[in-house]
């Protein structure tokens, strides 16, 4: 074959095209395994730090020491576990009202972690939030975002913000009153934490996530 001929260069083209698609999805299927454990790795990480836990080696062993588990609400407010697969994003199941609370042990007292799932100014926020054994007290949080602008909204990732909530409450009246308020504005200080200067909508983002999630769980909440 003339190796200077369209022909050639358009049959070389093609099964070099068909090669490297056959590597790219072999490599792909040789790292699912490994990437999904590494994203689930994170994702306990995440729970973790709302249980103020950070730096973490071992991950498995710590959601062992605190005894993590993973629960589902039912229609009655009370928990089951959870037969299906370990999740690494909330916004489907919470979506489906498939309710996930991770239940656990600390120092003898029992926590619950609720997942949040809401919208940013640039993409998606979510999060995590403990609270004691009351069901109404916030014990931690933690919160990140994918693309929020550095040094406003993405600063919902600081202990600095996270921080203020530790102590409010989530429930007034049986209404979720946990929110973030106007930087400087806060009027309910048993429920409100003050918002970032300068990040506006990202908080306002943060306060509807909270309200509209921690609602659907309303049911589990008001179980005493």
């Amino acid at each position: 074959m003339n190796t200077n001929s369209n022909s050639y260069t358009i049959i070389y083209a093609s099964i070099m095209v068909v090669v490297v698609a056959f590597l790219l999805a072999f490599v792909s299927s040789s790292l699912k395994e490994t990437q999904y454990k590494n994203v689930e790795m994170d994702t306990k990480k995440q729970i973790l730090a709302a249980l103020n836990v950070y730096d973490v080696k071992d991950v498995d062993a710590e959601f062992t020491k605190y005894e993590i588990k993973d629960m589902l609400v039912q229609p009655d407010g009370t928990l089951a576990p959870n037969d299906g697969a370990f999740q690494t994003s909330y916004k489907g199941e919470i979506a489906n009202n498939r309710l996930h609370v991770f239940e656990c042990n600390v120092d003898g007292q029992t926590k619950y972690i609720l997942p949040v799932y809401g919208a940013g100014l640039w993409g998606p926020v979510w999060g995590y939030i403990a609270l004691d054994q009351d069901k109404d007290t916030v014990y931690g949080v933690y919160f990140s975002h994918a693309g929020e602008t550095p040094g406003l909204g993405a600063e919902i990732t600081t202990v600095k913000f996270q921080d203020q909530f530790l102590g409010k409450h989530v429930l007034e009246n049986g209404i979720v009153a946990l929110g973030v308020e106007k930087h400087g504005k806060v009027a309910k200080p048993d429920y409100q934490v003050d918002g970032i200067s300068g990040g506006t909508i990202t908080s306002k983002g943060v306060d509807a996530m909270i309200k509209d999630c921690l609602s659907m769980y309303n049911s589990f909440l008001t179980n005493k």
